[in-house]
Formats: C-alpha cells, structure tokens, sequence
C-alpha cells in the first residue's frame, strides 16, 4: 500500500500480468472464465461512514465470497497497525481471519478493494494456482482479482495530487488498467463509469491503450503499415535462412512479439501470442489464414 509516499507507474511488470491471465485461462477454463462475466457491483461493495465498520466489513467480505463463488466459506475481519493494506491467513478453511490496516477505519470507502485481493487470495489458495516468489504471487492475485470481476475496486482506490497519494496493490495504476481493458474487450464492459477518482480514469485510459496495442501485432491484419514492414522483412529474412539448409534456427528477433521457426520439410511457420489469453499460437506462413487460440478460443484474423 502506497500511502503518501510515491506511486510507480508504467508497465514493469507486463510480462508476469500476461503470464498471469495464461494462468488463469489453463487452471480455471474457458467456460469458468466466461462465468464471470458480471463485475463486482458498486452497490455491493458501497460502505459509508455511518456503517457498522466490523458489521459493514463483513457484509462487503460476504458479497465478494459469493462473486467469487466460494462455497462454505467465511471471512472473519479485524483490523490492526500494519505496514500492508491487508493480510489473510490461508488455512483448510472454512473459515479465514483476515487483518486490515488501521487505515481503513476512517478510509472506508475503500475496504471493497482490500478484501477483493485479499479473498482473491482464498480463491487461488484453493485452486492450487501460485506462481514462485512473492512479487510474481502477488502481481497473479491482483491479476486475477481484476480479470474475474473485482479489481475496478483496487484501481479506483489510486488517488494521487502533490500532497497525498494512495493505491492498493502491486501492479501499477496503468497495468490495472491494462488488465481492465482486456476484461473489458472480452464481456463488453465499461469499467469507466465506476471510477470515482480521475486518476483511476486517466491510468485506466493507458492501460486500455497498451491492450489496444496487443491487438495490432503482426500477423495480425489489424497491425499498422510499420508493424506490416518489418514483419515482411524478418519473414523474408527467415526463408532466406531455410533456403540455405542451415539446420539451426533463426535467432530470437529483438523488439516484436513474434518468432519464426522452420518445420521439417513442410512450411515455414510464425508464432505470436494470442492477443487475449497470451498464449503462443503457431500457424504456418501462407498468406492470409484464420486462426482459433486453443486455450480462450479467440478467433484471429491473420496475414503470415
């Protein structure tokens, strides 16, 4: 929890947000991806300051257990003086003691945000899905916490100006947001018009072009005319590599997302990630072909 100190910004942790969403899509599955296609609600997470706090906590745990579709599972609430927002002890369950910040005594408005990550937690916890260190750990709970339904409530608790700032988490404002637009391309959703802090609008705006950008990679036919160039070219370059019968694959190219790689006596092929679960998908070069991701089954339009 960032809390009057600096906020960082940009992307640093892009590459383990991707890993994160592939993740989720190999353990939880197409259709349980899909089922959580109705975000949090702001109504029930809403907690005004003439709220019981321990009774409106428990409340607002209770309606991200059943979002999250938790079954037999309680939160008990308490909160203490720590240096993190929050903390839950991950047991057998079926109960589950979670401790908030001090903080949140007098900043209600946004203990929705610290128990969806911190449920999120349980929900991973019992699933099995953990990734090694916990930086990475963290950074797949805010992940999934955003792209199944609840983390609008993590971004638009950011708010910062030149005397005060405050964001929940481990990602950055702006991947957030990156992860918001893709939950949003993928159920038709606005997150937007839940933010009440304009920096949560501003960050989720470049986050939302970030994700826009992941769709215009080659070979995808929405890639840009610059996009389109140089992949001509590394193409043209890796079937000049077959041509020679050198039996060593061409190098890693620098800078793009996509890989060539010949295959045996058949055709050269590319491999790219899918713009929408990330996993890389390998087709051959042929020309203008339609492309199914075996994982989120997105259809891709491409031009190898």
């Amino acid at each position: 929890m960032a809390n009057g100190g600096p906020v960082e910004h940009g992307f640093p942790h892009l590459d383990t947000v991707r890993e994160s969403i592939t993740a989720l899509y190999k353990r939880l599955s197409y259709d349980t991806i899909h089922s959580f296609g109705t975000s949090v609600a702001p109504v029930d997470v809403a907690f005004c300051d003439t709220d019981d706090l321990h009774l409106g906590a428990q409340r607002v745990a209770r309606e991200i257990v059943l979002h999250y579709r938790l079954p037999d599972t309680r939160m008990i609430i308490s909160f203490r003086e720590m240096a993190h927002a929050a903390n839950v002890e991950l047991t057998a369950g079926p109960e589950y003691f979670i401790e908030l910040n001090d903080r949140f005594r007098t900043h209600r408005r946004d203990i929705g945000a610290a128990l969806a990550h911190e449920v999120m937690h349980v929900y991973l916890h019992r699933l099995g899905l953990s990734f090694s260190g916990t930086r990475d750990n963290e950074i797949l709970t805010d992940t999934a916490t955003t792209y199944l339904g609840a983390g609008w409530l993590l971004l638009d608790a950011f708010r910062e100006d030149r005397a005060s700032s405050q964001k929940l988490g481990y990602l950055t404002p702006e991947e957030f947001g990156y992860v918001l637009a893709k939950r949003a391309a993928l159920f038709g959703e606005d997150p937007s018009i839940w933010f009440t802090s304009p920096q949560a609008y501003t960050a989720y705006t470049r986050g939302a072009a970030q994700a826009r950008r992941d769709e215009q990679q080659p070979p995808l036919t929405a890639a840009g005319w610059a996009g389109r160039r140089r992949y001509a070219r590394d193409r043209r370059h890796a079937q000049d590599h077959r041509s020679t019968q050198d039996s060593r694959p061409p190098g890693p190219l620098p800078g793009v997302p996509y890989a060539f790689t010949p295959d045996g006596q058949g055709p050269l092929r590319v491999s790219f990630p899918c713009p929408t679960c990330h996993q890389r998908i390998r087709i051959p070069v042929r020309g203008r072909v339609r492309a199914r991701c075996g994982l989120c089954r997105t259809v891709l339009e491409c031009d190898t």
